[in-house]
């Protein structure tokens, strides 16, 4: 008998966490938008974002291919962990995080996952951005979540009501892009800032300063040829830091032992 998965075996969202590349860009685009969400002093409570955020990012990161490349049951026993995780900060700080800030991350995963592999791989079908929403929906069901669209077309509509409400420049988002710069390296943040550029939506451009054309496109289309002649690490060797490495080929060894399931 067929183990059953949280997300099928043959879906596009396995795809596109199944790449280290497009993870990471999904990170550049979170991570920008992160920086001016109203609730962004959520992430500073535990203090763990500013002192290290790329291992935030991996932390995270395990979490969500936990959720997209294990059989049901383990997924739905990661959604709970994250969830009691988030009750726990609740309840040192004895506050409740905002509906709309748990749903704000929810649409960030939804957005970023579509744009970044549209970016680095190919246009999606309206299907495929359902199949999409429809994952991290039930994520978010199965995490409790209030108030969540039914529709794919109901979420473009909340999602950019979200941007145009829970957005703002504070002194923390000019502090996270200081503490990305200083665990990054000045070229390495270009690159950082060139890459948000390429797949955040344009309000989150406007509201940060951003240049509309980046000048990582011409590189994007250098990048997608190397990856199909199978040299895409050495482009990620020289851009990457060292200290990383290992995690971000982890990333792309999920892939590989899910492609050996496919078979």
């Amino acid at each position: 008998m067929d183990m059953e998965y949280f997300v099928d075996k043959h879906s596009v969202v396995r795809q596109i966490w199944g790449k280290s590349d497009t993870i990471l860009f999904i990170f550049a685009g979170a991570a920008a938008e992160f920086a001016l969400n109203k609730a962004v002093d959520w992430l500073y409570f535990t203090g763990r974002l500013p002192v290290d955020p790329l291992g935030r990012l991996f932390s995270t990161v395990s979490y969500a291919q936990a959720i997209v490349f294990s059989e049901k049951q383990a997924a739905l026993r990661a959604i709970d962990s994250m969830a009691k995780i988030h009750a726990g900060v609740e309840a040192k700080r004895s506050v409740n995080i905002p509906d709309w800030a748990y749903r704000d991350v929810l649409f960030m995963l939804i957005d970023y996952s579509i744009r970044s592999f549209e970016v680095l791989d190919r246009q999606m079908s309206i299907a495929e951005k359902n199949e999409v929403f429809l994952v991290f929906t039930r994520m978010g069901i199965r995490m409790g979540l209030k108030g969540l669209p039914e529709t794919f077309e109901a979420w473009e509509k909340m999602r950019q009501e979200h941007l145009q409400q829970n957005m703002q420049h504070s002194n923390y988002t000019d502090d996270l892009f200081m503490q990305y710069r200083k665990h990054l390296g000045a070229i390495r943040y270009r690159i950082l800032i060139e890459t948000q550029i390429l797949v955040v939506p344009s309000k989150v451009r406007e509201m940060l300063g951003f240049r509309r054309i980046s000048l990582m496109n011409p590189i994007i289309a250098i990048y997608k040829v190397s990856r199909s002649l199978k040299l895409d690490w050495v482009l990620k060797e020289l851009i990457l830091p060292k200290k990383y490495k290992k995690e971000i080929r982890g990333l792309d060894s999920v892939n590989e032992k899910d492609e050996g399931l496919r078979k």
